[in-house]
């Protein structure tokens, strides 16, 4: 593996009768002349070739709880080494990362580290898994992959937290190095889509039932509910009704809070009752296992048993209080399996604490 640099061969790219190359990654198909980078502000054309510009740095990397990213159904209280680099494929208006997803300065990324490097130290940390996160790793996927690759032979597994914006074979290829994934499904309109963020529904739906049918990628879903964009009862209905019938009742779905940001600071905060009648919604379409986020709200942060509604985890925001399933990851009441990837011998106690930490190249 070569050393990190920054400027590391481009996959999934091809030129044009007319000179230009394409970079065939996402559904935005940016076609670059020489010196030009895509709208995700990473990927570049230098000479005759395609090159992705952050290889090797880092906007910074810290332990979190595995509920952060969120996922509850993934090795519930275990740490996970998180890290991302910089730049964006989609334009949302609502980012509330955006000091990092819509950063043009490279000077941001201080941290370099290798894939070798970032899987040595979430072994050394104890960290069960690597995600790929802050900002979204479809557009850093060369990088996200050798490092998934150098994770595994160390036993750490990898999380993939994106919108999913993402041509068919790369998204073969990026989600076959994935254990588990969490999609950000802005909404359930294409014109939320198109006047939001500039992108397109039917690529992330793709994607979505990519990950359930044809990887064995684990995943479960994210909404942020913004007031009066994408919280009316019958988008919601609509929503969890597909998510039941295309990807089936086990998917988790978490529904999260907006909070005023970037360019769209004159929405108020979502309301909790916002994200209860949401939940209520899903519940009510068959989904097994629904979450709320950014809200205290401890019955929303519990995970139940399908069969016999126990109460299985317990938790307040981040930190599991109570888990309650058998060493199968099933129910110890009635026998029934909770979906998802559970450890035999439950361990994890890292609550909410997030620890800041460096990389050694």
């Amino acid at each position: 593996m070569p050393p990190p640099t920054e400027a590391h061969p481009a996959r999934w790219w091809h030129r044009l009768p007319d000179g230009r190359l394409q970079c065939d990654l996402c559904p935005r198909d940016c076609k670059l002349h020489e010196g030009q980078r895509g709208l995700c502000f990473v990927r570049e054309r230098r000479g005759d070739a395609m090159v992705l510009a952050t290889y090797g740095r880092s906007s910074g990397f810290a332990i979190d709880p595995i509920e952060k990213k969120p996922l509850n159904h993934f090795h519930p209280g275990s740490a996970v080494l998180s890290f991302g680099t910089a730049g964006c494929n989609l334009a949302c208006k609502f980012c509330q990362n955006w000091d990092i997803s819509k950063s043009r300065e490279m000077d941001r990324l201080q941290d370099r580290a290798s894939p070798e490097a970032i899987a040595r130290a979430a072994k050394d940390a104890g960290a069960t898994s690597v995600a790929f996160t802050y900002n979204d790793p479809v557009i850093f996927a060369e990088y996200a992959m050798d490092a998934a690759d150098a994770c595994h032979a160390l036993g750490v597994q990898t999380v993939a937290v994106t919108a999913g914006y993402i041509h068919p074979e790369p998204r073969r290829d990026f989600f076959a190095k994935m254990d588990a994934a969490n999609v950000d499904l802005k909404a359930f309109t294409d014109r939320f889509y198109v006047e939001q963020t500039a992108s397109h529904l039917a690529p992330v739906l793709d994607t979505l039932l990519h990950i359930v049918h044809h990887s064995r990628c684990w995943l479960e879903i994210t909404t942020l509910l913004i007031p009066g964009l994408n919280d009316s009862t019958a988008e919601l209905e609509a929503m969890t009704r597909w998510i039941h019938d295309e990807l089936g009742p086990d998917v988790p779905l978490h529904f999260t809070a907006f909070h005023p940001d970037y360019k769209l600071d004159d929405i108020p905060r979502t309301p909790a009752a916002t994200l209860q009648r949401a939940r209520r919604i899903a519940l009510d379409a068959g989904l097994r296992h629904v979450y709320t986020g950014n809200v205290h709200d401890t019955v929303g942060g519990r995970t139940y048993c399908a069969g016999c509604q126990a109460l299985l985890i317990e938790r307040d925001w981040h930190a599991i209080l109570h888990y309650g399933l058998d060493e199968r990851g099933a129910c110890p009441h009635c026998g029934t399996a909770v979906a998802g990837r559970f450890d035999a011998d439950f361990q994890g106690r890292i609550g909410r604490r997030r620890v800041p930490m460096r990389v050694a190249v």
